[in-house]
């Protein structure tokens, strides 16, 4: 019998080819129930992909769950056995809450899990079979390849302990270099910063972290990511590999290898995976495993996104005096497009020689066009950045709408500990992250604008808003009492266009920090 594949969709026909893949290389099917017991996920949370778990009681009173994730269904049914390897590969639907929808989806789910008594071989083998996976997804793919305990053993030869190592881990999953300077002296820094640059191969990355191990416990780290990318290589992956040290927010359970891979046309990562010996102790087991996803999900798309992809860098500008601020400054770095100031009401501006495309967008909506690859790069205020924590790369401090985040009351307000601290603003995930520091019980009223009469009239004790000169709560009788944190335009990207534009969103990036340095 014929089969037409011209019908499947991308998702689709993956599935079958990443199945004959995983067959052929020695791999069994591992079907599972759609349900596991809540326990099971409450007790691992810091592995899944979401926080969100849909539950339900079953007939007998048990706390169900639709699975939100593969790989802890198949660790719970695994038994240590010395000298066994078993592998294993699954085609599951999962229900978790999407990274673009930020909503519950369905989502389709394949990969491999190899368990047991595993060495260098069966890490070199994960690392190539996802290589495989991505090439038979996409001519146009890449690999970003890391090891979990690296930059914990550089933070670690720093010295670096709670608030600062949190900050310092927190710059370097966003590549923010500028952020990476202010929480660590001199020394730590240049220690450092080979975990937020970007490098031109593999090899100089490798070179430079292999410089910044001033331990034994890093330097033998440094060899074992050397050899799992020497062996990829050898095997004709090179040129799609890419060392990016940013790959620092899953310590908690991996052990060796990290990787994310990336598709042309995919606004997120197509596939995920590592070594987790980490999570194997947690869960009572001795063996070691390596395993990987791949987010059907993500190849919905693709076909729509290459036929828009044109080798222009798309960069979204906040509209109003900012935008134009924003603007002068790319102009200023050789960045310019003329028609952006012609008098005419178009929304997207070019300039073909330079491969540039301008528009404007409500500056609240720029980190949601870059997040979602309708944009590659963009500027948007760190406020909007802590309020909806988009998944992107902060690049670099713009030094622009300078301000601060404050918590501003009446002149005679005093905080009644003893009642619950009535709090307005537009900002609910901020305030509410900033006081349960403070462990202070709240209740948070969303307000949309004219945050400042909240307190005039009694609906709220204090507010939490931006303050720029303080004039507007001079003028109504308030006072910032306390600051949260300073606010400033900041240049974010996509991240999976900085895989596949890294030189063009590089040369704006440099162009960009470089006035700011003739400013200085």
């Amino acid at each position: 019998m014929s089969f037409d594949e011209s019908i499947l969709k991308n998702d689709e026909k993956a599935v079958f080819e990443l199945r004959r893949l995983y067959k052929d290389s020695g791999y069994s099917q591992f079907k599972m129930s759609k349900f596991e017991e809540y326990d099971l996920y409450s007790e691992n949370k810091d592995f899944l992909v979401s926080d969100g778990v849909i539950t339900f009681n079953d007939t007998n009173g048990r706390l169900l769950a639709l699975k939100p994730d593969v790989t802890l269904s198949i660790l719970k049914n695994f038994k240590d056995e010395p000298g066994a390897v078993q592998r294993l590969y699954y085609n599951e639907n999962v229900y978790r809450i999407s990274e673009t929808s930020h909503t519950y989806r369905e989502i389709m789910q394949t990969g491999l899990e190899c368990v047991g008594d595993i060495g260098e071989n069966e890490v070199g083998e994960g690392v190539l079979l996802a290589l495989e996976s991505l090439s038979l997804i996409s001519d146009d793919f890449v690999l970003d390849l890391s090891h979990a305990g690296l930059a914990e053993a550089l933070l670690d030869a720093c010295g670096l302990e709670g608030d600062r190592r949190k900050a310092v881990l927190d710059a370097v999953a966003r590549k923010n270099t500028g952020a990476l300077l202010s929480v660590c002296s001199e020394e730590e820094a240049k220690a450092l910063s080979c975990l937020t640059r970007n490098f031109r191969s593999a090899e100089e990355a490798l070179d430079a972290v292999k410089a910044a191990c001033g331990t034994e416990q890093a330097a033998s780290l440094a060899a074992e990511l050397e050899n799992i990318y020497r062996k990829a290589a050898d095997a004709g992956y090179k040129d799609r590999i890419n060392i990016d040290f940013s790959i620092v927010d899953s310590a908690a359970y991996y052990s060796g290898a990290v990787f994310k891979g990336y598709v042309g046309g995919a606004e997120t990562r197509a596939l995920s995976g590592g070594r987790y010996d980490k999570l194997m102790r947690k869960m009572g087991r001795q063996s070691g495993g390596i395993g990987f996803a791949v987010y059907l999900d993500s190849l919905e798309r693709t076909d729509e996104k290459a036929a828009e992809r044109d080798g222009f860098v798309n960069i979204a500008l906040p509209k109003g005096r900012l935008g134009e601020k924003v603007y002068a400054m790319f102009e200023a770095a050789g960045f310019e497009c003329p028609s952006i100031k012609e008098n005419n009401r178009k929304l997207i501006f070019e300039n073909e020689k330079l491969g540039l495309r301008f528009f404007w967008v409500k500056p609240s909506d720029v980190a949601i066009y870059v997040e979602r690859g309708a944009a590659d790069i963009g500027v948007a205020g760190k406020d909007i950045l802590l309020e909806y924590e988009p998944d992107i790369y902060e690049l670099l401090d713009l030094r622009l709408g300078k301000c601060r985040m404050a918590v501003a009351a009446k002149k005679d307000f005093c905080d009644d500990t003893s009642k619950t601290l009535r709090v307005a603003t537009k900002f609910s995930n901020i305030a509410r992250q900033y006081y349960a520091e403070k462990c202070r019980d709240i209740d948070i009223i969303h307000l949309n604008g004219s945050i400042e009469l909240a307190p005039i009239l009694g609906l709220s004790d204090v507010i939490v808003d931006i303050v720029e000169t303080g004039k507007t709560l001079l003028e109504n009788n308030l006072e910032p009492v306390e600051t949260i944190v300073p606010i400033s335009a900041r240049l974010i990207a996509n991240k999976a266009s900085y895989k596949f534009k890294t030189g063009k969103i590089e040369n704006i990036k440099n162009g960009l920090g470089a006035c700011l340095e003739n400013e200085q």
